[in-house]
């Protein structure tokens, strides 16, 4: 499941790229501080699943992890996003070019 990537920016796609995962940050977004038995709770995932899912998270920077007692929290660390953000913006003028012209196309007159 776990296939270790060298860059810090595979490693954010590659945790984004689960549907768990990406769940998993949602409700921590929602939710901060959330314990590892809280987030399992709603899905159909036992604890050891959602450990390996936070581990890849972890790995990717995108979560942290804090002990008190028995309870693991989990908090959302959105940093490593900002660079994927970055790399995706550097894209955008190709899908809002394409948007535009089909905002054009649907705005044309019928009559002309």
């Amino acid at each position: 499941m776990v296939n270790y990537q060298s860059n810090a920016m595979d490693r954010t796609f590659s945790a984004l790229a689960d549907p768990t995962r990406r769940y998993v940050l949602s409700r921590l977004m929602d939710e901060p501080g959330l314990s590892v038995s809280e987030l399992a709770r709603p899905t159909a995932l036992k604890l050891p699943g959602l450990m390996k899912h936070l581990d890849v998270l972890s790995d990717a920077g995108l979560i942290t992890r804090t002990k008190t007692g028995r309870t693991v929290s989990v908090q959302l660390t959105a940093g490593p996003m900002q660079e994927a953000m970055a790399w995706l913006e550097r894209y955008e003028r190709f899908w809002t070019a394409s948007l535009d012209r089909l905002a054009a196309l649907v705005e044309q007159d019928p009559d002309a």
